[in-house]
């Protein structure tokens, strides 16, 4: 084609099978009618007609269709020997073809040729004993002439090949049509035994069917007995939640609550949970239906425990998860249940030996040791106590709370020396504050002062910085009378060179001293501590100690405590500090002073002013500005000359400002001046 531009006119595909079907360009004319008037028309007709059947089998012996249109044309003429010749001929070609078989042997039932019928079947079910349908159209042709004795033969020879479940279905409906319950239940029991021998049916709706077969026909022990067989059959590998549900529906039909109760536990302890949805369906009906409180409660425990298990077998480290799993079975389940759920839930070892991936995992034996020892016996518990403290990396970590609680049990037990040698062991592989205050603790209860001196002294040697396992060893000594012990341990303890807590050690040190009425030594421990520290409370609790004297000089020596910490506070860059002690001075001097002291104190006292400052951010850049408050006391205001020539400048320009405003209201001054 030259041109390949687009015609003018386009036309599409659909305008085209429109025309063409409008114009009925592919309909063939109808043959002509063919009216045969005598015999030889009629014989040179079927001459020619076979002729061409023959023509198309010889062409190709294999299509089938061929045939079987022969064969009915013949059978159309009413020439039924010579369409059985055609079908036999067929067959020879291919007697495995169903529909060959099927269209034979209709020919001869419709044409009531019984027994060829018959003979066409038997040869079909014995070349091809396989095909159901041969079968089960040979049955039906004999149940349909009457002949249950010959269909009951034909079910008996089928059943031997042991077809599919099906078939042995209809061989039993067929029994029932007729009322021969028993032989319906010997074809059940066959078919069972198939099941059970051979396993080519090893479903359960089998036995569900056989079972309702029996119930239909009020045979209750039967079916009951059924259900029992079904259920040794699968045994507890092959458990399916529907023959449970049958077997229980069954029960309830007959009125037997508690052995509907009893079915649907035992399976439910047994079946796997995800695959007894429909278990927890019947069994809560049930029990909505015929159950009390508690029946109702067991199904949502039942519930529940299925949740917990499917959290923790999707997690098994998921230890919050075992606590609602352990706090549920321990409300409701038997002691060998409960201890199966801790057992698998402390075999959950955490994969590092890091104490924060240990921590809520050792509540699980905290938790399993005390169920133990509140609802079992104390060897067990012995034993759990004796398993965790063995399963715990020591060298890395410990828990201080496992070993107390060992320790306490044995006391509970009143086996004292077990508890000191768990102690102690707890001690020797990984000493710990708490381990040591527990010890000791349990030493004074049991009044082992000796013991606690000793554990104190293993305590200090272990922790010498713990401030307050010293103020407490000193405060044991105390109590026992024994005081020069505890001066001596405090002595030691302030000489120690690092402390976490100096400050509590000193005071604790100080209030010893003053309950022992030792002023001196008081005082002089205040001095050693003013040589270490210059904190303003240190000089106000020295004051307020010589206040607290009670001797003749108690407010001089105060007074002169408060002169000496303001001198030393001077140089303090903390002024709210000297600020501070600037008020307990004043507020001293307001109850015991004289008008003179009480008037130095008040010119003591500071400036309070606002200031300005810049601030910068962090990369050095102007931030803006900041207002504060500063405090000028008046004797650095002496020493620095700028701050005098400040207080000069501030007051030059009130008078500057009281000037302006004279200047700005003369009537004011002449109004004065007359009067």
């Amino acid at each position: 084609v030259k041109n390949k531009a687009p015609a003018e006119v386009q036309i599409t595909a659909e305008q085209l099978l429109r025309e063409a079907k409008e114009r009925e360009l592919e309909l063939l004319p109808p043959p002509p009618q063919q009216k045969i008037t005598d015999v030889e028309e009629l014989n040179d007709y079927k001459l020619r007609k076979r002729k061409t059947f023959e023509d198309n089998i010889r062409k190709n012996r294999t299509v089938i269709s061929n045939w079987i249109k022969y064969a009915q044309w013949e059978e159309s003429l009413k020439e039924i020997h010579r369409a059985r010749s055609i079908y036999e001929r067929a067959l020879d070609v291919d007697y495995r073809n169903v529909t060959l078989w099927l269209k034979y042997a209709e020919m001869e039932m419709k044409n009531r040729q019984v027994n060829h019928a018959r003979n066409i079947w038997d040869r079909a079910i014995t070349t091809l004993p396989r095909v159901n349908q041969f079968w089960y159209k040979y049955t039906y042709m004999e149940e349909m002439l009457g002949n249950v004795a010959g269909s009951r033969q034909v079910f008996e020879r089928w059943m031997e090949w042991q077809p599919e479940e099906q078939a042995w279905h209809s061989y039993i409906n067929f029994e029932l049509r007729y009322k021969e319950v028993d032989r319906a239940r010997s074809i059940y029991e066959r078919y069972i035994l198939f099941t059970l021998l051979v396993i080519v049916h090893p479903d359960v709706k089998n036995w569900i069917k056989y079972a309702r077969f029996e119930e239909k026909h009020s045979y209750f022990a039967h079916a009951r007995k059924v259900y029992e067989r079904a259920v040794e059959f699968f045994g507890e590998d092959h458990m399916d939640e529907h023959l449970y549900v049958a077997f229980a529906k069954f029960e309830e039909n007959q009125k037997e609550f508690e052995r509907v109760r009893v079915i649907y536990k035992y399976a439910l302890d047994r079946i796997p949970k995800q695959d007894a949805q429909n278990l927890f369906k019947n069994y809560t009906i049930f029990e909505k239906k015929f159950g009390d409180r508690r029946g109702i409660e067991d199904i949502i425990v039942s519930k529940r425990r299925f949740q917990y298990e499917e959290e923790v077998k999707a997690n098994p480290h998921n230890y919050d998860a075992w606590f609602d799993y352990l706090r549920l079975v321990e409300s409701d389940a038997d002691a060998e249940t409960v201890r199966e759920v801790y057992e698998r839930a402390i075999a959950n070892i955490p994969p590092i030996q890091e104490k924060r991936h240990w921590k809520r995992y050792i509540y699980l034996w905290v938790n399993y040791a005390l169920y133990e020892e509140l609802e079992a016996k104390a060897k067990r518990t012995r034993q759990v106590y004796q398993a965790c403290v063995e399963l715990i990396p020591h060298k890395k970590f410990t828990f201080a709370k496992i070993w107390l609680l060992y320790a306490q049990f044995e006391i509970r037990q009143k086996n004292l020396p077990l508890a000191r040698r768990a102690l102690g062991t707890s001690i020797g592989k990984c000493p710990k504050n708490k381990l040591f205050k527990g010890y000791i603790e349990l030493e004074l209860q049991l009044r082992e002062f000796d013991r606690c001196r000793k554990l104190y002294e293993k305590f200090l040697e272990f922790a010498p910085e713990n401030c307050t396992s010293w103020i407490k060893f000193a405060e044991l000594e105390t109590i026992l009378g024994d005081i020069d012990r505890a001066r001596a341990i405090y002595e030691l303890a302030i000489s120690q060179p690092r402390l976490d807590m100096p400050e509590v050690l000193w005071k604790s040190y100080i209030d010893f001293e003053i309950e022992q009425e030792e002023y001196e030594k008081t005082r002089n421990l205040y001095r050693r501590l003013l040589q270490r520290t210059q904190h303003v409370k240190v000089w106000i609790s020295f004051a307020q100690f010589e206040l607290s004297a009670g001797s003749e000089e108690s407010l001089s020596r105060c007074r002169q405590i408060y002169e000496e910490a303001n001198k030393a506070m001077r140089s303090c860059e903390e002024k709210e500090e000297r600020v501070m002690l600037l008020e307990s001075w004043r507020t001293f001097e307001e109850e015991f002073g004289t008008d003179v002291t009480k008037e130095r104190i008040v010119k003591l006292m500071p400036e309070k002013i606002k200031k300005r400052r810049k601030l910068q951010a962090e990369d050095g850049s102007d931030a803006g500005w900041e207002e504060y408050y500063d405090y000028i006391f008046p004797e650095d205001t002496a020493n620095q000359p700028n701050l005098k020539l400040l207080a000069m400048a501030k007051l030059w320009k009130k008078q500057q400002q009281e000037s302006e405003a004279a200047e700005m209201d003369p009537d004011k001054d002449i109004d004065e001046s007359e009067s």
